[in-house]
């Protein structure tokens, strides 16, 4: 064409301002129900302690048990890469990146637990508990010493356990906001939810309470536990857990899979009870897509097989429990539980194999990708997205290093922060 030549239409500008009209609405409504990914950090684990047990010395105690457990079972790097079958090339900086985290951050996110983990307890004994860990938890994080992101897990908003539950919820956070106010990384975990309604009530308590101390609205978030066949089915055939995401207002962080209380609940024998059962399988998969563009994070569950006793034991609950992270990560199950001190090395030398050993050719892609360079892979921008998306996440756990991914992509942390959240017209090919 001849530059002055014209392209040719057909329709008139009213007419697509008048589809635009009419699309308004479905717009705001996607930008409200959709937000997209955070951004944020989100922790690999959850490691949950009993409300009674938890202690200034929780972190570092759990990190050194981890330690021992290493030196015990597998002094070193050989050693530990033959028990998970690790790649030679991947022996040892996987061995001794497991190492630095557990002496530099043992855990990623801490929830001390009033719930199942807690047991029965008297009134006065719990409001103790819950006051104590309000005060613990604010020091730690006055001297720099919690886990990125800590809370509690309240008893649920069923009928028997509703009022106390919601009493060691006043008592912690009001002792948070008498010790300095509520930290950064607060999180609260909300068990066993039913019924959208419940999340609803639970909303209307956190209202109350930001209102009560003069708090921004909005300005606690929680996650929730799905834990019953009704949360994924609801008695009318709809993904309840669909209508409790909407149900949070926007203040639900995480969809966390209860993996033996949900088993039990489906009629699962205790042997078979496992996160990668097939009942397991298709509740996180319906919380996946119920939780996929909202900005809510999905948690797998954990294993009740403690690597505890001989080493030949020891050996067994690591290779488990490094295959069941390692079936997690591929289904984009970023986050799980940790029950017990010697699953942070299995956990932490998973989550590190997964992003070292794709690290090379994701950079190599997205470099690629963002120098607009041919290569064997014709990328898309969901591409792009997701190749940042797990670089940043192996930089946020610290299975890769900022400066290497630098080297290796050309990019600094704003852009791969940029790819990882596009505008949604900007994953369009």
């Amino acid at each position: 064409m001849g530059q002055q030549d014209t392209v040719a239409t057909s329709l008139a500008g009213a007419v697509s301002e008048a589809v635009s009209a009419s699309l308004a609405p479905v717009d705001a409504e996607l930008a409200r129900r959709y937000p997209g990914d955070p951004g944020t950090r989100q922790p690999v684990h959850t490691v949950y302690v009993p409300g009674e047990a938890f202690a200034p010395d929780t972190l570092r105690s759990w990190g050194d048990a981890a330690l021992a457990a290493l030196d015990q079972h597998a002094p070193d790097a050989a050693a530990f890469a033959a028990v998970l079958g690790l790649p030679e090339e991947l022996a040892a900086p996987v061995h001794d990146r497991v190492r630095s985290k557990l002496e530099r951050e043992p855990v990623e996110d801490l929830r001390i637990d009033f719930e199942d983990g807690y047991g029965g307890r008297s009134e006065a004994e719990e409001d103790e508990h819950a006051a104590r860990a309000a005060l613990l938890v604010s020091e730690a994080y006055a001297h720099g010493t919690a886990a990125p992101y800590t809370g509690i897990r309240m008893k649920c908003m069923e009928a028997g356990v509703r009022d106390r539950g919601i009493r060691t919820l006043d008592v912690f956070l009001t002792g948070l906001m008498r010790a300095g106010g509520l930290p950064e990384g607060l999180v609260l975990t909300l068990p066993k939810v039913t019924y959208p309604e419940q999340v609803s009530a639970f909303v209307r308590l956190l209202e109350a309470f930001e209102k009560a101390h003069g708090l921004d609205a909005g300005r606690i978030g929680f996650e929730i536990q799905i834990e019953t066949s009704q949360a994924i089915l609801a008695a009318d055939g709809t993904a309840a857990v669909a209508r409790m995401i909407d149900a949070a207002e926007g203040r639900a962080t995480g969809l966390h899979y209860g993996t033996f209380d949900y088993s039990a609940c489906l009629g699962v024998s205790a042997a078979y009870q496992a996160s990668d059962h097939p009942a397991a399988d298709h509740a996180k998969a319906v919380m996946q897509v119920a939780a996929a563009g909202t900005g809510v994070r999905v948690s797998d569950g954990s294993t009740n097989v403690l690597p505890i006793g001989p080493t030949s034991k020891v050996h067994d609950a690591w290779r488990l429990h490094y295959g069941l992270t390692r079936r997690a990560l591929a289904r984009a199950y970023y986050q799980g539980w940790d029950m017990h001190p010697g699953h942070l090395p299995t956990r932490y030398a998973a989550v590190f194999a997964f992003y070292r050993e794709g690290f090379e050719q994701a950079a190599a892609r997205l470099a690629a990708y963002a120098g607009r360079e041919g290569g064997d892979v014709m990328d898309e921008p969901a591409t792009a997205k997701a190749l940042s998306s797990y670089l940043l996440r192996g930089i946020d756990c610290g299975a890769l290093d900022a400066a290497e991914v630098a080297r290796h992509t050309g990019l600094t942390r704003a852009d791969l922060d940029g790819f990882a959240a596009p505008r949604r017209g900007d994953l369009t090919p």
